[in-house]
């Protein structure tokens, strides 16, 4: 059996892959079942060090890596070298600050010494996603191995060279072989790993239904897990915005990643006083990205990262519109050669309950308005859906802004005037249907350890 990578640009190979057989994979997790207590035994100062010199290695080579990304995935050649900048910012991050979040924690009570000691799980398997093939991994890793756990991943079948990049980059920094290592297998051997007794957690990022069949297994099996799924994230625009500001912000994270991220701004729920002068801002910023080839400078959009994802997009733009919605922008699919998976920029207006926009997550460039008459109905179609991931509004009342974030939104995060974003020094993570569990921060570290009580009479 092997893994194939495609281009989405045109539809070529790039590179077959083998996959590695049950037996290979029974190693892999036997390997770092054996080096787990050593390197559990190694000192913060040398795992500080270790992740220091793998932001180090990240940076030397981000221009091959956002290359790769390119080629495997579609990603613009910048938001490549911005995902690459990123993970080296974790690492250091991590560095930083792993051995304060991890420090004992005393706890007066009757006893002579009591304490809280936060000890390392043991092998921690990473089910990882092609959108940002490197920043969701590395959110994992750098908090997972600076806490003294091993990690495995199991990444997307569409870029299993950035899976072996990741690999290689730890390697050349100096970490143990066995410590971290990659999985080169289909879904149902990743099952088979998360069953293994030596394997003690999962994490996930990834769709809903992937989420839940893989919280399924875990909780069958008394496993920790975090997931990370989908969303729909709402961005409210109220009648005191500053329109041009909102209307730019709402394009970038509408767009990012060529609109293929779980925290991309997804609907806009608009006032009523603003709707007309927003919408139209809205659509001249959108319309202004340019859709090309990702190792093209100044290309801002790349291909969606399949053929197929790129279908049934266009599919659910078709049944939005057959239900009543209108196509403002876009909504076809873009003439180029060969066989690729392009999506230009796109905006749905006039989306109401029951449509698959108001619903669903939409996982590329479309952009779904909503009408709202009032601050009170945009908060109310903003919480109604299954999702709760990111949020955001936007409004000069800063005071207002912050309460209806603080208090009325139901999600993860929730940002005012400003685009959703995951940083390495803030919890991240969703409700609901977009998961539970954090990643990053303090919360982050804390996902993957025993959280244990020490208790001296």
């Amino acid at each position: 059996m092997s893994i194939t990578s495609i281009n989405p640009v045109n539809g070529s190979i790039i590179k077959s892959y083998t996959a590695d057989s049950e037996e290979a994979v029974l190693t892999k997790i036997e390997s770092a079942n054996a080096v787990w207590p050593s390197w559990s035994a190694v000192s913060f100062k040398e795992k500080e060090a270790l992740l220091k010199h793998t932001a180090v290695i990240l940076r030397k080579g981000k221009n091959e890596l956002a290359h790769l990304m390119a080629l495997e995935m579609g990603k613009p050649l910048q938001g490549g070298l911005d995902e690459i900048e990123k993970c080296a910012t974790v690492c250091e991050y991590y560095a930083a600050s792993g051995a304060t979040h991890l420090a004992d924690q005393l706890i007066e009570t009757e006893a002579s010494k009591s304490y809280v000691s936060f000890q390392p799980l043991g092998i921690v398997l990473a089910i990882m996603p092609w959108n940002f093939p490197f920043w969701q991994v590395f959110r994992f890793l750098a908090p997972g191995l600076m806490a003294g756990n091993c990690g495995l991943l199991k990444h997307a079948s569409n870029v299993p060279g950035c899976a072996l990049a990741i690999e290689k980059v730890l390697l050349d920094a100096g970490f143990p072989e066995h410590v971290f290592q990659t999985l080169m297998v289909d879904s149902k051997i990743a099952q088979k790993v998360i069953a293994h007794p030596l394997v003690k957690a999962v994490t996930l990022t990834g769709s809903t239904a992937a989420g839940m069949q893989v919280a399924k297994q875990a909780a069958g099996l008394l496993k920790k897990s975090v997931l990370e799924l989908g969303g729909s994230d709402p961005y409210l625009i109220l009648d005191d915005a500053d329109l041009e500001s909102a209307a730019e912000i709402c394009a970038q994270s509408r767009l990012i990643n060529n609109g293929q991220s779980c925290i991309a701004a997804k609907r806009f729920i608009v006032t009523a006083g603003v709707e007309a002068e927003f919408t139209a801002l809205f659509t001249e910023k959108m319309a202004s990205r340019v859709t090309g080839d990702p190792l093209t400078q100044g290309t801002d959009l790349g291909p969606i990262a399949r053929a197929n994802l790129r279908d049934e997009l266009h599919q659910q733009v078709m049944d939005n519109i057959k239900k009543g919605a209108k196509c403002i922008l876009g909504g076809v699919i873009p003439d180029f050669d060969g066989d690729h998976a392009f999506y230009g920029p796109t905006i749905l207006s006039g989306v109401k309950k029951g449509m698959p926009a108001y619903d669903q997550e939409i996982f590329g460039p479309v952009a779904t308005i909503i009408s709202a008459k009032n601050t009170a109905e945009a908060i109310f179609i903003a919480n109604d859906t299954s999702f709760g991931l990111g949020s955001a509004v936007f409004t000069t009342n800063i005071a207002e802004g912050e309460r209806i974030a603080r208090t009325a939104l139901q999600a993860g995060s929730a940002f005012v005037n400003a685009m959703v974003k995951s940083d390495p020094r803030l919890p991240f993570g969703g409700i609901n249907q977009s998961g539970y569990g954090r990643e990053l921060g303090l919360y982050g570290i804390h996902e993957f350890v025993n959280i244990k009580t020490v208790y001296i009479k």
